[in-house]
């Protein structure tokens, strides 16, 4: 029996406590988003506000904590990186798109695409979901034109997001693509910007951060279209 220890395992490419934290991301991401729907719920029930404001500052230390946890493994931290050429996202008033565009979002965490789904959906947009790299594939190869944009996550079982990222390039060199993950190693991420990657948001991101990223990504320019390599974008 392999007498490895679980905190010195490695999960794909990327070592337990980086996996432990992207798994701590997610939950926290239900848990703001779930928190976010609540607050319109309980709008006006007297109490709920106090309690509402204690559960968004317990989420808002366990992010802190979380950071924490993978501070040493160099991991990206900021909650949105965009290719240097896009426009830096700007938080607006929510609106529906005039000209709804298709997003294809993919994590493997049902919960997560739930609540994805429903806050784009709100913003207009025409959304198709996929729990796992192998399922994006089928559907994007089933209709590759058709989709203006692609919501991607890093920690995947079987076929993580990067090979999928590589895998939806070869298909179709110009889709753009967004990752949307716990924490990404900056080596790492620059390797995909430099391949074509649109962008990072880093979870738990608000509603508006969210939105404003994904308008970014499907403004911008692609990196077919710029004919260079990138940095890193600013962090904002």
């Amino acid at each position: 029996m392999d007498d490895q220890s679980p905190a010195r395992a490695f999960i794909g490419s990327a070592p337990a406590e980086t996996a432990i934290a992207s798994e701590l991301n997610n939950l926290l991401q239900v848990i703001a988003s779930t928190s976010a729907k609540l607050e319109t719920i309980c709008d006006g029930i007297t109490d709920a506000g106090d309690y509402l404001a204690m559960l968004r500052a317990s989420t808002a230390r366990a992010a802190e904590v979380t950071t924490q946890l993978v501070e040493l493994s160099g991991s990206m931290n900021g909650k949105v990186v965009l290719h240097p050429a896009f426009p830096r996202p700007r938080q607006t008033p929510l609106k529906k798109e005039s000209s709804p565009k298709r997003i294809l979002v993919v994590d493997d965490e049902k919960m997560l695409l739930i609540l994805a789904s429903e806050l784009l959906r709100e913003a207009g947009y025409d959304v198709v979901t996929a729990q796992s790299g192998f399922e994006c594939l089928d559907l994007f190869r089933a209709s590759a034109r058709s989709f203006d944009l692609v919501l991607l996550d890093l920690s995947m079982p079987l076929m993580n997001g990067e090979e999928t990222f590589n895998r939806l390039r070869a298909l179709r060199p110009d889709v753009r693509v967004m990752l949307c993950t716990g924490y990404v190693h900056q080596t790492r991420l620059q390797h995909m910007l430099e391949a074509g990657l649109a962008g990072f948001q880093q979870k738990p991101i608000g509603s508006k951060e969210y939105i404003a990223s994904v308008r970014a990504a499907l403004t911008g320019a692609t990196l077919l279209e710029l004919g260079a390599s990138c940095q890193i974008g600013a962090a904002v």
